[in-house]
């Protein structure tokens, strides 16, 4: 028999045969005037038809907020830069769509109210609104100092090194999540609604919302790497977290490493194993299959496009054509943090410069750093040592009386559209993080090296020349694998990056236009509506057997799941056995020993007087058989059970059987 906790755990009922939508906001409808619906409303009706809705939910909306300085108000606007805003053009064109996340501005309580009314008519978003404090050990505590290192394969080993696991931060992670929940539970429809969750800041929000909707469609993407498990398994919560991505339909990741460390993972800790269907990979988790995608995400080709054929870049282009004029650029774009490799880049810019006098006063590398997404000691100390290494380059090579200069910081933020110009007079672009869950600045690089008309004019492009392009990537990020003209190096080893630099200066046009025509045409037909369709199509195919089976909810917590079964399963109850047993004259009845008739947490296993009279009312009947099965010896099982005459026992899983028949 179950133990009692079980018995509360399962329901001849699901949840989900009984939803209340309360609150919730409905899809909206569009009527299809000619067609009868069948429910008389007479000839002047027609079909109202559910717009289908996609729920993204991610750490930040893809808007940007400032308060007006004369009237005091907020103003809000789409960030036309952001992926989860992007991602939305791989929608079919009916499709509606609703963010949920924070803000990066401080709203006060009292006016809480009244942006969350503004942004859900005006921009379908969906706001969070996180305490300070909440806030800091959220985010600063534990998604940026503790899980971003591990993810990216750094443990902290001391305090010095990155931040220890404080259960603080994992309870206020856990909080977060829960906000979120609470928030998509008002806009969701879970008969109709697909839920895409991005990133690591929510790895547990899919519990959160298994728990309260069973059949909720549910995918998550998570855009950083996923570190092998001998790094994973340091996690203190490393199960709760993989149960997490768990209770969604589909998991997707940028390339085939980060999926085969996560698989590793669940087959390691939790015994699961993987197969491959038909091209897709999916792992069986209690009754659910699980899928997963592998594909690396796109960008806007649009947004580069529009800012190509502006006349305002092609101003921007002639500044810096002069500005670095009869110089070969190099071009860096990077976060300001300590897995990006600039020191290692600059490292190898002047070792360039030490080994080959005659590209001394020609050659300059521009680095762009954007500005950090944390703050702490550690992005102090990266930012303090790259302007070290710059200073010592630039006094050791620069040419005061030229202005030559052969490392130039920009400092960020800097807006797409000047990246847009850089990359346009730039000849190489090094991409050298030692950890990088994507990057997709060779992707935007290579596109804006295809040249438009606006552009052609303002660089001089003649009509002789031909498109060309070098990339340098770091063999650890997740774009790496699709830039199969790129050169590849390993971060670390600053001659590898040097020689790949020299390579890049020295480098034929023609093999130029050879590596950048193949990468150009794989950015182009791979972009960000191409692996948001991709993911939405999968996501759809990986729901459709959610009304084809019933479903429990099973666990406490985080360690909830939900169990699903064949629709024609019913629990066994009294009500059902007893009139069975009394009809039958055969009855075979195999009974576990461990966890059914003894209580797995018991420190004597040795069975009660009253289980052995039980055993032997049981054994009495001629109508019966019955057998104890176990895992345990032989020997201590007939010593426990050599009273009960007419009991089978299977040892050992069957190995060492006995048998009693009348």
């Amino acid at each position: 028999m179950l133990p009692e906790s079980w018995k509360d755990q399962l329901s001849l009922v699901s949840a989900d045969d009984y939803q209340i939508m309360g609150n919730r906001i409905p899809n909206a409808v569009t009527k299809l005037p000619g067609l009868e619906t069948g429910d008389g409303d007479g000839g002047n009706g027609g079909a109202w038809v559910t717009k289908p809705r996609r729920i993204v939910v991610s750490n930040q909306l893809p808007l940007r907020a400032h308060r007006d300085i004369s009237s005091n108000k907020w103003c809000f606007e789409f960030d036309n830069d952001s992926l989860y805003l992007q991602l939305k053009d791989g929608f079919p064109p009916e499709t509606e769509v609703v963010y949920v996340g924070s803000l990066n501005a401080d709203v006060s309580p009292s006016e809480q109210e009244d942006v969350s009314q503004y942004l859900l008519e005006k921009f379908q978003c969906v706001p969070t609104f996180l305490p300070g404090d909440l806030l800091n050990k959220y985010y600063h505590g534990f998604c940026k100092h503790y899980l971003w290192p591990i993810f990216h394969y750094l443990l902290p080993m001391t305090q010095a090194q990155g931040s220890l696991f404080d259960r603080s931060h994992w309870k206020a992670y856990t909080k977060v999540n829960k906000i979120f929940a609470d928030k998509i539970s008002e806009v969701l429809n879970p008969d109709e609604d697909y839920v895409w969750i991005h990133d690591y800041h929510l790895m547990i929000l899919p519990t959160f919302l298994r728990k309260r909707f069973h059949r909720i469609k549910l995918g998550f993407f998570l855009h950083s790497p996923f570190p092998s498990s001998e790094i994973y398994r340091t996690l203190p919560v490393r199960d709760e977290i993989l149960k997490g991505f768990l209770n969604c339909d589909l998991i997707g990741f940028h390339t085939f490493d980060y999926a085969r460390h996560f698989l590793s993972c669940c087959s390691r800790m939790l015994g699961l194993d993987y197969e491959s269907k038909r091209g897709y990979i999916g792992l069986e988790y209690f009754g659910r299959t699980v899928s997963i995608k592998i594909l690396p995400v796109g960008i806007h080709m649009g947004q580069i496009e529009e800012i190509k054929v502006a006349e305002e870049t092609a101003e921007k282009v002639k500044g810096l054509r002069e500005r670095f004029k009869e110089k070969i650029v190099i071009l860096g774009v990077d976060d300001l943090d300590m897995f990006k490799g600039i020191s290692l880049k600059l490292w190898a810019m002047g070792q360039l410069l030490e080994q080959n006098k005659e590209l001394r006063g020609k050659v300059v590398l521009v680095q762009i750093t954007n500005p950090a997404r944390s703050s702490g000691k550690d992005v102090q100390d990266v930012e303090t040592q790259i302007h070290l290494i710059a200073d010592e380059v630039n006094n050791k090579f620069g040419r005061p009386g030229s202005g030559y200069k052969p490392i130039v910081f920009v400092n960020g933020p800097v807006s797409t559209l000047d990246k847009v110009a850089y990359y346009a007079i730039s000849e190489c672009v090094v991409v050298n993080a030692v950890r990088d869950g994507m990057n997709l600045v060779p992707y935007k690089y290579t596109v804006t090296r295809q040249g438009s008309p606006v552009l052609d004019e303002a660089l001089g492009f003649g009509a002789g020349d031909v498109r060309k392009s070098v990339i340098i990537v770091s063999e650890f990020i997740g774009c790496s694998p699709s830039l199969s003209g790129a050169i590849r190096v390993n971060p670390w080893n600053i001659d590898a990056v040097t020689d790949a630099m020299s390579s890049a200066v020295t480098m034929s046009d023609k093999e130029k236009n050879l590596r950048h025509q193949k990468h150009h045409k794989y950015i182009s037909s791979h972009d960000v509506a191409y692996w948001s369709r991709s993911y939405d199509q999968d996501l759809q195919r990986a729901c459709k057997d959610h009304y084809n089976k019933r479903f429990w909810g099973v666990g406490l917590g985080l360690g909830f799941r939900v169990v699903a079964l064949d629709p024609n399963f019913r629990k066994l109850g009294v009500e059902t056995i007893v009139p069975a047993y009394k009809k039958t004259s055969s009855r075979l009845i195999l009974l576990d020993y461990d966890g059914t008739m003894m209580d797995q947490d018991s420190l004597d296993k040795k069975p009660s007087n009253d289980l052995i009279s039980l055993l032997n009312r049981l054994c009495g009947d001629p109508n019966n058989l019955v057998f104890i099965v176990s895992g345990r010896g032989k020997d201590p099982l007939s010593k426990w059970f050599g009273s009960c005459a007419n009991l089978g026992i299977s040892a050992e899983h069957g190995y060492f059987t006995r048998y009693y028949f009348y």
